[in-house]
């Protein structure tokens, strides 16, 4: 076969992700990791690398496809084409193969299904239906005694009882034991008299955006809400105090729209892939393809242009201060910018690979992960990592500290997640009973240094097994397993009082537990997959960013 140069090869790839409508910037990181790569004198791009990057676009490309094309009950391990096949063949054949593949196994997944999951499932059916009848017997029996016991005290019982416990769900206790508490139903029922369905009157739909919201973000002051989109802009959103009012999107918008390419027309970097609030919420850095973190005023003025990196930007935060802006980014690098001085203080090479996560410790040491598999803990004006995190067998998607930065918390492609602290070199609690890639984690807004000090610290995961799984800090234990997602799991929030947790999934859903029920008790179904999920400060709205190109705000009461 004729030799190609590196830059042919990343444009077929970049073509065939292209016009199979693969676009969202959560997920196209394959492309741009390899077309990034600069060729030196013609020569290929070293072929693990390639690889690496053209697989891990792919795997996300053909996930998308099969949930996009209603393949809801083909929940399959999606395998890579060939890089071979991207170079031989054209987009219509591999679009073929694709389709061809995924019939097939369909169809075996349909016989399997009769032939080995119809008896176990009827089987586990009837096991759900036995453990009820005897919980109902349970609760039958104790309302006897208490109503025996009452009468015995002469006392009148001004309480209501509930007897029609069969339309209750059962929950349960953790197996392995940790705190006490239930186990939270897949769905949520209405037999309590608070209905679980956010109605359209509580819901605000933002429209403008021309392509998918990826991120979205309050600011820690005011009622302002900023998004940002494959369409080359971010927006600030300036939300009324009170109940949402749905016939806003009908009449004029409060909007600033911040626009990235200034008349430029390059595909291949438009979208703003993430976005962070400073701790006063007078200013608002986003990160973008383009490989640029830009800062904006709440006028909608661009105040900083920070250019250094060589790919695209995947994280980005601002330390407690506000004097420092970290980013990282598919070069393989993280950057420390000095804001008032507007230009880079620091840049930290430490990972072999793109640089998917970032996290401020105090407000001047950070964490960072990679596709390298390793986590690093840096420190401005050290040219050394303070501390190296081994322990991940595959990509570490997500790394976060602790309200007191003490312990950090990472989660893996390796169906793992993890905590450690800077003590040891081991981690202290590896956690694993998701069943699929962890794609996030957040810690609750709680214990020790918040402003919930009675309340336990807790973890939330995130994964693409649909669930999300609440973790006992001290122990390294499973509380809850939240299973009402029918779709991979993008997204977490926890409320500020730390008493409820949101989560966005790509089945179009936001759900609202309570932590302390362990269970549903609101949801929203919207009209696209869900990137991010996040509270205001007063915890009365969520706002949650869509794949149709829509932010919704949810009014939310108790």
């Amino acid at each position: 076969m004729t030799s190609i140069t590196s830059v042919e090869l990343n444009y077929l790839v970049f073509r065939y992700l292209q016009e199979s409508g693969f676009t969202h910037s959560a997920f196209a990181f394959g492309y741009e990791a390899g077309i990034n790569k600069t060729p030196i004198d013609g020569n290929l791009v070293p072929q693990g690398a390639l690889v690496t990057f053209v697989q891990k676009g792919l795997h996300y490309f053909e996930m998308e496809a099969n949930l996009s094309n209603c393949d809801a009950d083909l929940e399959e391990d999606f395998s890579f084409l060939k890089p071979l096949d991207l170079i031989t063949k054209d987009v219509h054949e591999l679009r073929q193969m694709v389709s061809e593949r995924r019939k097939k196994l369909h169809k075996e997944r349909n016989k399997e299904f009769e032939k080995e999951h119809v008896g176990e499932r009827k089987r586990a059916r009837e096991k759900e239906r036995h453990e009820r009848e005897k919980e109902v017997e349970k609760d039958r029996e104790k309302i006897e005694n208490d109503k025996e016991r009452e009468h015995q005290r002469g006392n009148q019982t001004h309480r209501e009882i509930v007897t029609d416990q069969e339309d209750k769900v059962t929950v349960k206790h953790a197996e392995n034991g940790a705190i006490g508490g239930p186990e939270p139903m897949d769905i949520c029922t209405t037999s309590t008299s608070q209905p679980c369905e956010i109605p359209s009157s509580d819901v605000t739909i933002l429209e403008g955006h021309t392509s998918e919201v990826c991120a979205c973000a309050w600011s820690p002051k005011g009622s302002l809400l900023a998004s940002g989109s494959g369409d080359s802009t971010a927006r600030i959103w300036t939300i009324a105090e009170g109940r949402c009012n749905p016939d806003s999107q009908n009449g004029p918008l409060n909007v600033l729209v911040l626009k990235h390419l200034r008349g430029r027309t390059n595909e291949l970097s438009k979208d703003v892939t993430t976005l962070d609030w400073n701790g006063e919420g007078t200013l608002l850095a986003t990160g973008s393809y383009d490989g640029q973190a830009r800062i904006w005023t709440t006028n909608g003025e661009l105040r900083s242009t920070l250019s250094k990196h060589k790919g695209p930007i995947f994280s980005l935060k601002w330390n407690k201060k506000g004097d420092y802006l970290l980013t990282g980014s598919c070069d393989k690098t993280a950057i420390v910018w000095d804001v008032k001085a507007e230009e880079w203080k620091q840049q930290f090479e430490f990972h072999s690979g793109p640089t998917l996560d970032v996290d401020w410790r105090n407000n001047v040491s950070f964490a960072t992960c990679s596709t390298d598999n390793m986590i690093y803990v840096c420190k401005i004006g050290e040219n050394h990592p303070m501390k190296t995190f081994v322990g991940h067998q595959g990509e570490v998607n997500c790394v976060k500290w602790d309200p007191t930065g003490s312990l950090l918390a990472s989660c893996s492609d390796d169906i793992t997640a993890k905590i450690w602290n800077m003590k040891q070199d081991k981690y202290l609690h590896d956690l694993r009973e998701h069943s699929k890639e962890i794609y996030t984690l957040r810690w609750s807004p709680t214990g020790p240094g918040t402003n919930n000090p009675n309340q336990k610290l807790v973890l939330a995961s995130a994964s693409f097994d649909s669930t999300v799984k609440l973790w006992d800090v001290e122990l390294g234990k499973l509380i809850y397993s939240l299973n009402g997602h029918t779709h991979p799991v993008y997204s977490v929030a926890f409320s500020p009082s730390g008493e409820y947790l949101a989560s966005g999934s790509h089945d179009k859903s936001v759900h609202i537990w309570s932590l302390k029920e362990g269970k549903i008790v609101k949801t929203y179904a919207g009209n696209g997959g869900i990137f991010e999920v996040c509270w205001n400060k007063e915890g009365d709205k969520i706002a949650a960013c869509f794949a149709n190109n829509t932010v919704c705000v949810l009014d939310f009461r108790m």
